[in-house]
């Protein structure tokens, strides 16, 4: 990212550089380190308070790996994440609990990621206890007060969450990520799982919730039609890597990497009277444990040339604006 993305970093409450979480492969009888899965490599960007991120990128592009990463459910392999000043990968155990007030994270199953043996109640108002915040009917009306806020109502409280559907599963995996007034949310598609009538229900909630607790996302997706509702700024990812980082008016108006419009022109186009052309990729997303020389998108860019293919150009300004960077040396 250059550096004038990355600077004043006063504005920012989110600002990670150089992230990298590579798993390693084993093989042989002894388990040695044969090579690496570079699931994230190199990923930096900033996020200011009260404002939403869209990540996006296909599937198995490692935007999942970078949202578990920063709330370390996996261990980093190099870079840093600085929290309101504070790099969090070199923070304590003990550290690392206070900070988990303030850094929350959203999960794309609505189902698996609550657990069917406790009820709502105790969902939401887990972490009220194991932070020592409240108890008895001070943490109940706690939870009371929650279920309100994202449309549900006191008499879910003794339900489990197989009498829910998709959209008030989601529900409570909000009330449960706002239960320690956190400052900062990691959604990982949080809205995928869900029927479209009820995506829009989801997201509104979000954007609402956001206006309300001044709450900062990073908002991970593969749609990109709703990463443009709810986005303030849009970084797209191929293979490990940030190829496009932009406003959300600037990146869908006027997108500048090739893979980046081969996915906005993917989006369908509400409009059957209007047709927009498709770009269509060949071949298949090279494996992130042996990814191309150069740059990783040549193999399957339609605007490739040898320069491609042994060189990896850096997030650079392209067009008008300086805070629109992509990494491709075909356009400007």
């Amino acid at each position: 990212m250059p550096s004038n993305i990355m600077s004043e970093t006063k504005k920012h409450l989110v600002e990670v550089k150089d992230l990298k979480t590579h798993f390693p492969i084993k093989a042989g009888v002894l388990s040695r380190t044969v090579g690496h899965v570079k699931a994230v490599d190199g990923v930096s960007f900033t996020i200011e308070a009260g404002k939403t991120l869209g990540l996006v990128g296909e599937s198995g592009c490692g935007k999942t790996t970078v949202g578990r990463t920063l709330i370390r459910l996996i261990p980093p392999t190099a870079g840093a994440f600085t929290f309101e000043g504070e790099d969090i990968f070199v923070a304590s155990t003990g550290r690392m609990k206070a900070i988990r007030r303030d850094i929350q994270m959203m999960f794309q199953d609505p189902y698996g990621s609550l657990n069917p043996r406790m009820t709502v109640e105790t969902i939401v108002g887990e972490a009220l206890g194991v932070h020592r915040i409240s108890t008895g009917n001070k943490r109940r009306d706690r939870v009371v007060d929650l279920l309100k806020k994202v449309g549900l109502s006191p008499e879910h409280l003794n339900r489990y969450p197989h009498e829910f559907s998709g959209g008030q599963r989601q529900r409570i995996g909000i009330a449960r990520a706002l239960a320690l007034d956190p400052k900062f949310i990691i959604c990982d598609e949080p809205v995928s799982a869900l029927d479209v009538s009820i995506q829009s229900q989801i997201i509104n909630l979000m954007q609402d919730l956001q206006s309300q607790l001044n709450l900062t996302y990073l908002f991970i997706a593969h749609d990109l039609a709703v990463v443009e509702h709810i986005s303030d700024w849009v970084a797209v990812m191929y293979l490990g890597r940030i190829v496009e980082y932009a406003s959300r008016e600037e990146l869908y108006a006027n997108p500048k990497h090739p893979y980046t419009r081969a996915l906005l022109s993917a989006i369908p186009e509400p409009d059957p009277t209007r047709r927009k052309p498709r770009i269509l990729l060949a071949g298949e997303v090279p494996s992130p444990s042996n990814p191309p020389s150069g740059c990783p998108f040549h193999p399957r860019c339609p605007l490739a040339e040898e320069q491609c293919r042994h060189q990896i150009q850096a997030l650079l300004p392209k067009g008008d604006s300086d805070q629109h960077v992509a990494a491709c040396w075909k356009v400007k």
